[in-house]
This record gives structure tokens, sequence and C-alpha cells, in this order.
């Protein structure tokens, strides 16, 4: 954790919990072998359009965080990313959250998520 992303009360800003699930999604991805470069070169947007955070203890300046995700597909144009905030030293749980994205083509219509991406969230 960064001394810029904490409040005046030394915890965390809680809008920054989106931020680390956007680190997440996107690590999940390059994993899998496609980047969000790649999948928008190709011409597929996937922007978030549900969002939701259950926040559970307070992470604190030099506290070091891991972001668990998993990603399920909800349907042939719609994927689910789920993550936990997970403080190593002591296992807490810091916080956990899933996102809803729609895949839209280069014109902003929805449309179909890539054979590989369906694949691997099947």
């Amino acid at each position: 954790m960064r001394y810029a992303e904490t409040d005046k009360m030394g915890v965390v800003y809680y809008a920054n919990h989106f931020v680390w699930f956007e680190v997440g999604r996107t690590d999940l991805l390059r994993h899998a072998g496609w980047s969000y470069r790649e999948m928008e070169a190709e011409g597929i947007a996937l922007p978030v359009i549900e969002a939701h955070c259950e926040y559970r203890q307070p992470a604190r300046y030099d506290d070091e965080l891991e972001i668990r995700t998993t990603g399920a597909l909800r349907s042939p144009v719609r994927v689910e990313f789920t993550y936990e905030v997970v403080r190593p030293s002591d296992a807490a749980t810091i916080a956990s959250g899933r996102t809803m994205h729609a895949a839209l083509d280069r014109e902003g219509r929805p449309c179909r998520l890539p054979e590989r991406v369906r694949e691997l969230f099947a």
C-alpha cells in the first residue's frame, strides 16, 4: 500500500479498491494469454456495467496486499469478475467485490465475447 492511496485517517481510500480490481482483471487476462490492449486492437471493449465492493477491514499504509481474481461467463456478451483483497501477513480479507462487464464492438454495440474469452470463463 502506498502512502498516496490512504486518506487522512491513514486508511486506504475506498475508491482505490476499484483500481485494484482493474489491476486484478488485467493481470488475469494477461496470464491467460490475452491483454486488454490486444482485445481493444481486435475491436472489443469490456466496460464495467455494474460494480460492488464490500469493505471488511481497513488496509493501512505499507500493508502488502494481494488481489485474487476470478472470472465467469454470465452470457455470450457478459463476463463477471470477482475479487478478494487479502493481506498476506495475517490472511485477513480486507475487501471482496465483483464487476460485471459487457462486450462492445467498435461502434459501441453489444457483441459476443470472443471464443477465447468464452472458453476461458465457461
